[in-house]
């Protein structure tokens, strides 16, 4: 299986490690230029290609990790020459596009995997199991948080542009609520609020999502790009009518003060640390790996980028009309 990876950022990197502990082979790797390649293409003994359409011509598997507004052009494009496809979330920045996607991919006969990687933390996949086990009964009320600090780059942050990154409800909350989907059922209703939706300009955001779930469940998702760097923490509460599930990912630490320092060394961007040996990342590829290899279903489809994309831009809506928003049903769209 030959790969190529598009996008040489944070991402990029991070989806090259775990290729690398696959046996398909990384062919190589595209970005804006060819200089910003080199590096990660030495790392890997890999080829950097000077363009998308060049790179098709020389894999079975293209890799997006690019830009959230680049996704579906590349998809449509890698679609058409009949390449499988893994795309980094979102799918897309709107439900139209994300529709798009999946039924061009379809009707290609290509694999369309979205990688929505909190399916595959140790901690929220055991609790997704704990709760498809009926241990805690019948799920009621979910309340996820997801905080770290805002996105950074040196030139040209689109993580702050949000005609290309959908901001902190469709680039980071979305994890949560792709989440809250997969634990609860599909989702009926939709309200939202952040901060920077009322502070235009604010150096920090905060969003508040309040999901209503088709079989009466409700969840609450928190998001924050306002933590001093490196900061990223995570929690849930999951609760049923016997029983809860709890987690932080902070629970073991000592009291700290979070300060927001001027030049603080951190990565671009925020990731969530896991105690396990091996990094959800690289089990999120090794499962897209077995599935393209073997032809089995992962436990993320483009469909359910699909319907994640769909929760997030109603989130998005919301916040900026103040009203709930009611989801339609995707299905007959897709044929």
């Amino acid at each position: 299986m030959r790969v190529g990876i598009a996008g040489v950022g944070f991402m990029g990197s991070t989806h090259a490690a775990a290729w690398a502990e696959t046996e398909a082979q990384i062919v190589g790797f595209v970005a804006e230029t060819v200089e910003e390649a080199q590096p990660i293409a030495q790392q890997y003994g890999a080829r950097v290609f000077p363009d998308f359409a060049s790179m098709l011509e020389a894999v079975d598997v293209v890799d997006i990790c690019t830009p959230t507004h680049l996704h579906v052009p590349m998809i449509l494009e890698a679609a058409a020459r009949g390449k499988h496809i893994i795309c980094e979330k979102p799918l897309a920045l709107s439900v139209e596009d994300a529709l798009e996607a999946v039924r061009v991919c379809r009707r290609a006969g290509v694999q369309l995997y979205v990688a929505h990687v909190v399916r595959f933390f140790p901690e929220y996949a055991l609790a997704k199991q704990i709760i498809a086990q009926g241990q805690i009964g019948q799920v009621a009320t979910l309340r996820l948080l997801r905080g770290s600090y805002r996105p950074k780059k040196p030139v040209g942050n689109w993580f702050l542009d949000e005609t290309k990154s959908g901001g902190i409800l469709m680039d980071l909350m979305i994890h949560d609520m792709d989440y809250a989907r997969w634990v609860a059922g599909e989702v009926e209703s939709v309200f939202a609020r952040k901060v920077s939706a009322v502070h235009q300009g604010s150096p920090v955001d905060y969003g508040l999502v309040i999901l209503k779930h088709r079989n009466g469940a409700i969840s609450h998702v928190a998001g924050a790009w306002a933590y001093p760097p490196p900061t990223f923490r995570t929690r849930f509460e999951l609760s049923g009518d016997r029983g809860m599930i709890e987690f932080d990912s902070q629970a073991t630490s000592p009291i700290e003060s979070l300060i927001i320092k001027p030049h603080a060394e951190a990565p671009d961007v925020g990731l969530p640390s896991s105690p396990v040996r091996e990094s959800p990342y690289t089990t999120e590829i090794k499962e897209f790996y077995v599935a393209l290899k073997e032809g089995k279903t992962p436990r993320v489809t483009a469909e359910d980028g699909l319907a994640a994309v769909q929760i997030a831009a109603a989130a998005v809506q919301s916040a900026q009309s103040g009203k709930v928003v009611y989801l339609e049903s995707l299905g007959e769209r897709l044929l």
